[in-house]
């Protein structure tokens, strides 16, 4: 019969069951614990770049919550935590491009001329300019190719990116009408028709990919810009 030591015994509960012998944690080690909520905040604003990334260069169908995810090094449960499906994360990341597109009131504000004529050419110059970016031009392209699927991401892109530029030349117009120097009876309404007559003609030829020189484009924004104020003076 063997015999052991009382002096070497240990107690069983010293005994981890994975062969260490200390299963206390070190001093010195830093627990993980949950993120503050600016590092919440960038994880997300960083999986809402990187989705728009995935959406822009292969568009909607293509893209995947798994590639997506994997990308950020987020597990798919956690990207499925916020967004329940591909379309929410898409309606999202799109909301998010839209965001970072739209111009300040304070930059459209800065494209006031001497004139009227100088100014709307400034106008209608900034908003091609943006669309011809590549940031701009891909997010146009996706716009148009899914508001079918979407039709919310064009009223998305209008409310954002659109419309402070359609306010202003709004009050532009009103203006010059109170002033006798136009005629227009509703400013608003003549400003979207301003946008579709200057900017959507050159903005179609570009996101088609038929870049045009600034040449051209000056040439056009110019007699657009000319036609649309003879149509608005007074008679």
């Amino acid at each position: 019969m063997r015999f052991i030591n009382a002096s070497s015994a240990v107690d069983a509960s010293e005994i981890p069951f994975d062969g260490a012998t200390d299963r206390s944690p070190p001093k010195n080690r830093v627990r993980a614990g949950r993120p503050t909520k600016a590092q919440a905040e960038a994880r997300h604003d960083e999986l809402l770049e990187r989705a728009l990334d995935h959406f822009l260069e292969k568009g909607f169908e293509p893209a995947t919550i798994e590639a997506i995810a994997a990308d950020v090094s987020m597990t798919k449960r956690t990207v499925y935590a916020r967004y329940p499906d591909k379309a929410s994360l898409f309606r999202a990341a799109v909301r998010r491009g839209v965001e970072r597109y739209a111009v300040s009131r304070e930059t459209i504000e800065a494209r006031r001329g001497t004139d009227l004529e100088t100014t709307l050419v400034n106008i209608a110059k900034l908003r091609i300019a943006l669309i011809a970016t590549p940031k701009g031009l891909k997010l146009q392209r996706i716009i148009n190719t899914e508001s079918y699927r979407f039709p919310d991401i064009f009223n998305t892109y209008y409310q954002i990116a659109t419309l402070p530029t359609v306010r202003f030349l709004a009050d532009l117009l009103r203006a010059e009408t109170a002033a006798g120097n136009l005629a227009i009876d509703d400013p608003l309404m003549a400003a979207n028709v301003f946008m579709s007559m200057v900017v959507s003609g050159p903005a179609r030829f570009i996101t088609s990919g038929n870049p045009l020189i600034q040449q051209d484009v000056d040439n056009r924004v110019v007699f657009a810009v000319r036609l649309f104020l003879q149509g608005a003076r007074p008679r």
